[in-house]
């Protein structure tokens, strides 16, 4: 680990690891007393992942969290009750009750897309927030996260590439957690690094220790700086292991235990917790301090969550289709003068060339707008001048035709 940061950020990804794992532990007891309606995913030995790589964006910037993403929420400035309650269904969440998981977001202040079921959707939803934000002049980068398993599906692919192409200033986290449910990454991916597929799309990767918190944040640091100076999207694979089963009903009897303890002895928060020891930056009392603070907050956090009341029976009818200002008021925001963007400052002259081809002669020898080879750009003729060269060519070409059978069937009666 490199003393990259300020004594403040290194104790700041402590307190978000350490928070992080703080609220999901809460969550497992509240779904044992059958407090969360919802499906539970843990996000344990991940936590240096979500946090870190949250923590290299700016207040400005977009995220869009997976299942196992709570980390990032926090670090974004979501509150734990908020989560307590979306996965509790309470009235007072997000979502008002009407999702019992992580389905949901804050477009307005936070800047947090909801998570989406369908694996790698969020992708080219995120790659268009970037370039949105790039219409508008925000200067903002996207970010968002993708299993394994998720990265063997068409849209990571369709997604991936459309980034490529927009050089959208997106960055994507692969966290390669060896598990995709119950299938391992060997049986599902031909690959010994997942980053390599950035490869077929022209984007540079990384490949990052996923349970190393600040070797995780200052390669996303690196990787949102280069999005944001526009060269375009950037693929950090995070190698790391899912301590837990897919979620609290899977006992993941079908992980090894050899390679379960191993990796439970690359614990990222004891792991970081050394470091900092090390160098002098945490010690007993300090540690205590962050542990005191944690558990006071997540105490009148989870007090309130649970005495938030259930939503009422005719809110289920309400909010199902978004109906306009009375539903949200979020509007895009210009930090460019609209006029650079709208006619006649945006109109570009129709050409017929693509840059890397050129234009010359084709094979009818009329001119080709695209070609191949080294021939020269020859002059566009108006279109009535190419028909009726091609027309006369088409006549030459017939009696030329007509001559040739003639000659030849004068050949065979002199035989």
């Amino acid at each position: 680990m490199k003393k990259e940061l300020t004594r403040q950020q290194y104790l700041d990804l402590y307190y978000y690891m350490r928070l992080n794992r703080a609220v999901e532990d809460t969550m497992v007891k509240l779904f044992r007393q059958n407090k969360i309606v919802g499906g539970l995913y843990s996000s344990l030995g991940q936590e240096a992942i979500s946090v870190g790589s949250a923590y290299a964006l700016e207040k400005k910037d977009w995220l869009a969290p997976m299942i196992r993403n709570i980390g990032a929420l926090l670090v974004k400035g979501v509150p734990p009750r908020d989560i307590f309650m979306q996965h509790m269904a309470k009235y007072d969440s997000p979502t008002k009750g009407k999702d019992g998981t992580s389905h949901f977001g804050d477009l307005d202040n936070l800047h947090i897309v909801s998570p989406i079921s369908m694996l790698g959707d969020l992708i080219p939803v995120m790659t268009g927030v970037a370039m949105a934000g790039r219409y508008l002049g925000q200067k903002i980068v996207t970010m968002t996260w993708i299993g394994d398993g998720g990265s063997s599906t068409g849209v990571f692919h369709e997604g991936l590439n459309f980034a490529a192409t927009q050089k959208a200033a997106f960055v994507l986290i692969l966290e390669n957690n060896l598990w995709a449910y119950s299938t391992p990454v060997r049986r599902q991916v031909p690959l010994e690094n997942l980053a390599d597929r950035a490869k077929a799309y022209g984007i540079d990767s990384y490949i990052v220790d996923g349970n190393d918190v600040v070797a995780m944040y200052s390669t996303a640091k690196e990787a949102v700086d280069r999005a944001r100076a526009g060269e375009g999207p950037i693929l950090i694979e995070a190698k790391t292991f899912r301590r837990l089963g897919h979620a609290q009903h899977d006992p993941a009897e079908y992980v090894p235990k050899e390679m379960r303890a191993h990796w439970e002895a690359r614990d990222p928060i004891v792991l970081y917790e050394k470091y900092l020891t090390g160098e002098k930056i945490l010690d007993a009392k300090s540690k205590k301090e962050v542990g005191d603070k944690i558990e006071a907050l997540l105490a009148k956090e989870r007090e309130f969550a649970e005495n938030s009341p259930m939503p009422p029976s005719e809110l289920a009818e309400e909010g199902v289709y978004c109906t306009g200002d009375d539903c949200h008021k979020i509007r895009a925001k210009w930090e460019r003068p609209i006029a650079e963007v709208t006619p006649p400052k945006s109109s570009v002259a129709a050409v017929w060339t693509v840059p890397g081809f050129g234009a010359g002669k084709g094979s009818s020898g009329a001119n080709a707008p695209i070609h191949f080879g080294d021939a020269p750009a020859a002059e566009e003729k108006p279109i009535s001048e190419r028909k009726a060269t091609a027309k006369i060519a088409t006549k030459a070409a017939a009696k030329k035709a007509v001559k040739a059978a003639a000659a030849g069937a004068s050949r065979k009666a002199r035989r």
